[in-house]
């Protein structure tokens, strides 16, 4: 028999007892300490602003894997937490629709596809007529209209009166056989002074 043999027998009979009893007296020790620690003390020991001074946050986020993270995330359960109202009652809408570029956003809305879910039949029906009526001034919108038609009527008719006086000078002339173009309009209205 190797004479190392035996010393490595002998040594692993003392060294496993002694492995054994140091195992347990660290569990001891362990167990004494955190049942002895006052954690909230320790707590507020700690410089939460000088952890945070340390720690590389973009280093660290650079090495999450966000969707595995959120694969992981009940998001039902997370949100059957949350108390909506109370969290909307803490929101400043003021505030935040000061902050919106109304333009802007408007400029991303297609109009064509938002006005094509409109139901024109439904939106009239829902007109009140009867009070439209009363609260329109008929006669107004009636004698504005039909004094822009009386005008534009009345312009035609001279226009057209005109012209047969035109007509008429011609023919007179032709017949009388006079020459020349004749006065473009009776003396009286050719020289202002004269009626003076």
């Amino acid at each position: 028999m190797d004479p190392f043999d035996r010393l490595r027998s002998a040594r692993k009979r003392v060294a496993d007892p002694l492995e054994s009893l140091a195992q347990r007296v660290a569990e001891r020790v362990i167990d004494l300490v955190v049942q002895s620690l006052d954690v909230n003390e320790l707590v507020q020991r700690i410089d939460v602003n000088a952890v945070l001074d340390e720690v590389d946050i973009d280093g660290t986020l650079s090495r999450v894997d966000a969707n595995n993270l959120l694969s992981h995330v009940d998001v039902d359960m997370l949100l059957s937490d949350v108390d909506v109202d109370a969290l909307l009652g803490r929101v400043d809408v003021d505030a935040l629709i000061g902050r919106v570029d109304v333009d802007a956003l408007l400029r991303h809305v297609d109009m064509d596809a938002l006005l094509s879910h409109v139901d024109v039949n439904a939106l009239v029906r829902r007109i009140d007529m009867d009070t439209l009526v009363q609260q329109t001034d008929l006669g107004a919108v009636i004698a504005k209209s039909s004094g822009g038609m009386a005008s534009v009527a009345l312009d035609a008719v001279r226009g057209q009166a005109v012209g047969m006086d035109r007509w008429i000078d011609r023919w007179v002339r032709r017949l009388l056989r006079r020459k020349g173009t004749g006065l473009l309009a009776p003396p009286a209205l050719l020289n202002p002074e004269a009626g003076s």
